[in-house]
């Protein structure tokens, strides 16, 4: 799997993506992340990725036409992938674990992180083969939600956590709680035990009580 993130803050992702499972699935080359200045497909000496937005207003908008550019210019490096390209904006879908599925089977997905005012509308129209949100709040940039669906994405990807027995929904489901040591957590004077359940050796009861938790 390929992911190509277009960013005009590059270096954003540099530590979350040397880290942890994401930098060992690097290593053993299981997945490819490349980030892109969106500011070196520019035309100008200037570098210019914005612009005023036409009807008036506060702000700057990212121009379709760069983005274009950018994107036109990574698929044609990797014409044989089955690629995709996504945008995200909080007024979108919300991006699920079924999403991120989906997208595993992908061999390019191909990142579009907006800034400033947004980035024109032509782009989630006519560039953008799907628009994700991860969530009903507000963010300055894409790059957040992007570094969250490539995890999301990459965890799903054999090999990636080793065994596919570490994915949740391999084994609880998403949203299960659990539980180790001490059996009673004591805290500003008050003690809280694990469920007799976990501790009863009892397989059938334990999974019953998991699959009833599960929200995937």
């Amino acid at each position: 799997m390929k992911f190509e993130i277009i960013t005009i803050f590059p270096k954003i992702f540099d530590s979350y993506f040397g880290e942890s499972i994401l930098a060992r699935a690097r290593k053993k080359k299981l997945i490819q992340i490349k980030v892109h200045n969106l500011r070196d497909y520019t035309a100008d000496k200037h570098k210019t990725v914005d612009d005023s937005p036409y009807g008036g207003g506060p702000g700057m908008v990212m121009r379709a036409d760069v983005i274009a550019k950018a994107i036109t210019k990574i698929k044609s490096q990797k014409s044989n992938l089955k690629s995709k390209v996504i945008l995200f904006s909080p007024a979108s879908k919300k991006f699920t674990q079924k999403d991120a599925q989906r997208l595993s089977k992908y061999g390019q997905l191909i990142f579009v992180c907006g800034r400033y005012e947004g980035v024109d509308c032509r782009a989630e129209k006519y560039i953008a083969d799907e628009v994700f949100s991860i969530g009903d709040f507000v963010l300055s940039g894409g790059e957040i939600p992007a570094m969250a669906v490539v995890e999301a994405v990459s965890r799903l990807i054999p090999g990636v956590l080793g065994k596919s027995e570490s994915i949740e929904e391999k084994r609880y489901g998403v949203g299960v709680p659990v539980y180790t040591r001490p059996e009673v957590l004591e805290y500003k004077g008050k003690k809280y035990r694990v469920p007799k359940v976990l501790l009863s050796g009892n397989h059938r009861k334990i999974a019953e009580w998991r699959e009833s938790r599960r929200s995937v």
